[in-house]
């Protein structure tokens, strides 16, 4: 199999950039086997689910990003789970964490959000991880939409743990808006949970239609995510996609 194109900034400013999308189980795992399969995918954006957010969050996930080669750009226990990571080749220009309104008896969630560039490429980006009630996970989609929408830039990725297959309300909703970037460009492993027995695609990177997808799929192949690892460091595979975004 092929590998994914590097990340690169072109003479007319566009970019190639690696997005990882990784729901992480609030790091009780095996956390140096993370950080090895963060490294080994080579990301510019790591958009996490379930990073930690009660005791001692911001120094855990300042301990992972460290180890992993990232900077904290965004989001942990302030957005209610979801972080974004990035490289230094990222330059911020804003942040915000988004916390969506709460149903009785059912977990808080949030959205961590942010608007980066590369080069001439600007991009909006969002890590989510929906509900597990159907309703509520459709109701935060449309959340979704709107709030990449309301980030104010022409090209945007949106990644996370959906709690639900392709042929769910609330993915057919964000893929008839964005591009499902597996379904666009497949590329490695397709299922995400688990990593024991993988049989279903849970966890997807979206972007918008301007944003041409390289490759998108579990990083099975890339060279140094072990097997051994992936098991040991989550409850969920992660999505890595190669992006060739627009100069803005």
């Amino acid at each position: 199999m092929a590998l994914l194109p590097d990340s690169a900034t072109e003479p007319d400013g566009s970019a190639t950039v690696r997005v990882l999308s990784y729901n992480i189980r609030s790091m009780r795992d095996d956390t140096a086997a993370l950080a090895r399969v963060i490294t080994a995918c080579a990301p510019d954006l790591v958009l996490l689910q379930e990073a930690p957010r009660f005791f001692r969050w911001r120094k855990k996930l300042a301990r992972l990003a460290a180890a992993s080669g990232q900077v904290i750009l965004t989001g942990g226990g302030t957005a209610a789970g979801p972080a974004i990571l990035c490289g230094l080749r990222a330059t911020v220009e804003r942040t915000e964490d988004v916390l969506l309104p709460l149903t009785p008896g059912l977990h808080r969630r949030g959205f961590a959000t942010a608007v980066v560039r590369f080069g001439g490429a600007r991009l909006g980006v969002l890590s989510c991880h929906l509900s597990l009630q159907q309703e509520e996970r459709y109701d935060q989609g449309g959340m979704l939409l709107d709030r990449l929408a309301g980030l104010g830039t022409e090209h945007a990725v949106a990644g996370g743990d959906l709690n639900e297959r392709p042929d769910g309300p609330a993915f057919r909703r964000l893929a008839a808006d964005l591009q499902d970037c597996r379904t666009a460009a497949p590329w490695g492993g397709e299922y995400t949970s688990t990593p024991a027995d993988p049989h279903q695609r849970i966890d997807a990177i979206f972007a918008t239609k301007g944003v041409e997808v390289l490759g998108c799929g579990v990083p099975l192949d890339q060279p140094g995510v072990r097997e051994a690892d992936l098991r040991a460091a989550s409850d969920h595979l992660p999505v890595l996609a190669a992006l060739r975004v627009p100069a803005s």
